[in-house]
């Protein structure tokens, strides 16, 4: 993997947190001030509350297990000519960390803590999940038992916020407003080849097979939901019967023709009702916690983070830390 980051990650922490509102920032001609709160082994602060490396470790290899392994190959020991994949888990784990700290100051303005069964959840995690690193991990990582048990609480907590943030949303999603449906598209820009897709039609010529001849969309068959196509397209695509084919439809960039598969995929459905309901309760925590994050201010050690390169190491294999929080801590 290429070294050769520079200034990257420092660059995009520090607009995340001006877009966060975390760091005292503006912009035009002020310019970011770093100040000497922060030791040698601190990743980052957030007001007084710093992350250290140990902590940021643990996060950062779970996510490189996690995030470096497809169908068996282990991404970590193949070049691809940059550091994408290292930088993606590396800018994951300082994002998620910031979050979940700046989630916590907020849980604590709002009076909101873990009892005592939450913290004794978070404790049988802690030791489960410590309890399975090896020796070597454990030294990689520069961690003990008591930094796992501050990361699982300060998880815990902000998991806790999340749910309290979200619980008024209404649960009920529609099938007509979570429907997926299956068919097959023809989409031409020239007013002259959807005659000719009209005339193929009309001849009961295959759709598929116009569908080669004429489509100069990237796919034929397509799986669709509200707000996919265009407004008018999918007005009438959710009005066919199974296997009925809609005449041209003329949209500002060219000509569809929808033919019905499946008008209503029951699975389909049934898993984007629980996407429509995640991003109402996201919409409903950003309303929140976007104006808090604006009052926080933050630091980060832009040599230290630098300086942390992601190791290809046959003996570094966790990957459990959110798994074992999902196993113990429920809510």
């Amino acid at each position: 993997m290429k070294r050769n980051r520079g200034k990257k990650t420092a660059a995009l922490f520090l607009a995340l947190l001006c877009l966060l509102g975390l760091w005292g920032c503006r912009l035009g001609e002020t310019e970011v001030v770093f100040t000497s709160a922060l030791s040698e082994n601190d990743v980052f602060m957030i007001n007084d509350e710093k992350c250290s490396l140990a902590e940021a470790k643990v996060f950062l290899t779970n996510y490189q297990n996690l995030y470096g392994t497809v169908y068996g190959v282990n991404l970590w020991e193949h070049d691809f000519g940059d550091d994408s994949l290292e930088q993606y888990v590396k800018d994951l784990t300082v994002t998620q960390l910031a979050q979940i700290v700046s989630m916590d100051f907020l849980a604590k303005e709002q009076e909101i803590s873990l009892g005592k069964e939450e913290i004794s959840c978070v404790n049988q995690a802690a030791e489960e999940y410590f309890d399975s690193l090896s020796k070597e991990e454990i030294q990689y990582m520069g961690v003990d038992e008591a930094v796992v048990r501050k990361l699982y609480e300060q998880y815990g907590l902000a998991n806790k916020l999340y749910a309290h943030l979200t619980k008024e949303i209404n649960e009920e999603v529609s099938d007509d407003e979570a429907r997926i449906m299956e068919a097959n598209q023809i989409y031409v820009t020239s007013k002259e080849k959807a005659k000719k897709v009209s005339e193929g039609l009309k001849n009961g010529t295959d759709f598929l097979t116009l569908a080669g001849s004429y489509n100069e969309a990237p796919q034929s068959e397509i799986t669709f939901g509200r707000g996919t196509l265009p407004e008018k397209v999918e007005e009438i695509a959710f009005g066919l019967e199974k296997d009925a084919v809609s005449k041209a439809i003329k949209t500002k960039d060219g000509y569809y023709f929808i033919k019905c598969i499946n008008n209503y995929n029951q699975e389909l459905t049934d898993e984007n009702k629980q996407v429509i309901l995640e991003r109402r309760r996201k919409e409903a925590f950003d309303d929140v916690y976007d104006a808090y994050v604006e009052t926080l201010s933050s630091e980060f050690n832009e040599e230290l983070w630098n300086s942390i390169h992601v190791e290809a190491n046959e003996k570094i294999k966790t990957k459990s830390f959110f798994e074992t929080y999902e196993k113990y801590c429920k809510w």
